[in-house]
């Protein structure tokens, strides 16, 4: 639920992003720009919250991350300038710990036979997050919406938000931010225990920039472990073939298929829709039937054909169509590699190995969405192709990984 209400803000301010940007002149590079700060905040401070997490307990991180996120929504609502924006962007990344932590506490909860159905609970928070996010982001922004402030007397105001329609969303996404910076307070249980834990200051021992961190993309822990390796590039990968789309879909939609921002908090809305769907639901009787290695190549298989068949899209429907098969292929892979990743993690360290996760994811999501728009500048299309052919990597890994658990 703290995922959940957290995720809802992030839902809103998503898909409005290149709009807002573009009420600044921004170009689709710097468009992608903005989303990537948020991402490389997340791969340089995610593994430090991760390790943190492990020696001072998951409460204070998520405590942390949360009210930073109502900071960050907050200047978002007030960005009058695309610096203020970029600013906002970068502050929410930052406190961005919120992810890896709320992953290792899943970690700390769940059997192993169990965790990939906790993981997927995390992700169907995504999926909630994207289905009423961007439905709320459609409705804040409308210009009814404005005008029934001035019915109930609050003229000036509603003038106001026509002149800047963003920042309603902004102060909203902030106060559901607080909403779960409440929850963490009165209801969120401490897992780590601290007697226990190190007492070293983790923040100058792990970190993006220290050997520890790149000595654990290489172990587990059983100690070298190539197989581990190979997760975390999938990680990166995976977060990569989605960043991608977030500055060129919007934009494809907008110059090729004449889509409005709302027509495209709609296509968000079904992405969390399947997420919902699979992960909320549809993942624990299939790691029943099927390894959780398989279901994780053919996870690969489906984002990796969905994200090169959107750039083909000729139609509002074969965007749709497309759209679904993408995540449908995300929904099966994400809960199934985060749990594998996490099986292989030091009790101790799992905070630090998920943080280590989602630091290479945070990566992905810092170097796809400047890809997607640089390439968009060439054709509309070239973002779309070029990320599906980088994506058959995690197919190779799906493969390997599925070879391994038969031996």
């Amino acid at each position: 639920m703290v995922v959940l209400i957290d995720l809802m803000g992030f839902g809103i301010v998503l898909p409005l992003l290149p709009f807002y940007a573009s009420e600044f002149n921004a170009s689709p590079v710097m468009i992608g720009l903005l989303y990537s700060i948020f991402s490389f905040a997340q791969l340089i401070f995610s593994p430090i919250w991760g390790s943190l997490s492990d020696r001072i307990g998951r409460r204070p991180i998520m405590l942390l991350s949360t009210f930073g996120a109502v900071i960050a929504y907050i200047i978002f609502g007030l960005a009058g300038s695309l610096f203020v924006l970029l600013l906002s962007r970068l502050i929410a990344g930052v406190m961005g710990g919120n992810i890896s932590t709320a992953q290792a506490y899943v970690a700390d909860v769940t059997t192993p036979d169990e965790r990939a159905k906790g993981m997927g609970m995390i992700g169907a928070a995504f999926g909630l997050g994207f289905v009423l996010g961007p439905a709320m982001a459609a409705g804040l922004i409308h210009p009814g919406f404005h005008a029934w402030f001035a019915q109930i007397g609050f003229t000036d105001f509603a003038q106001w938000l026509d002149v800047n329609k963003y920042a309603l969303p902004g102060f909203f996404a902030a106060f559901l931010s607080f909403c779960s910076f409440l929850m963490v307070v009165f209801k969120l249980e401490e897992t780590v225990d601290k007697k226990t834990a190190k007492k070293e200051p983790a923040i100058r021992r792990y970190g993006v920039f220290t050997p520890a961190f790149w000595k654990t993309l290489k172990s587990g822990k059983a100690g070298a472990n190539p197989l581990f390796g190979i997760l975390l590039l999938a990680a990166f990968l995976l977060s990569f073939g989605q960043a991608s789309l977030y500055s060129a879909f919007p934009l494809f939609c907008d110059t090729q298929l004449g889509m409005s921002p709302e027509q495209v908090g709609i296509q968000f809305f079904y992405i969390g829709l399947i997420a919902v769907f699979v992960q909320g639901g549809l993942i624990r009787p299939l790691t029943k039937w099927f390894d959780e290695e398989k279901i994780f190549l053919a996870g690969n298989v489906l984002m990796t054909i969905g994200i090169g068949l959107l750039g083909l899209s000729g139609n509002i429907s074969m965007l749709t169509a497309f759209l679904i098969l993408m995540a449908l292929g995300h929904s099966l892979n994400l809960p199934t590699m985060n749990s594998l990743i996490s099986k292989e993690a030091d009790p101790n360290r799992v905070g630090a190995m998920m943080g280590t996760a989602q630091g290479l994811s945070g990566l992905g999501r810092t170097i796809g969405p400047t890809w997607g728009g640089f390439l968009f500048a060439y054709s509309p299309g070239l973002p779309f192709f070029l990320t599906s052919i980088v994506l058959t990597v995690t197919i190779w890994i799906g493969i390997k990984m599925v070879m391994s658990s038969s031996k």
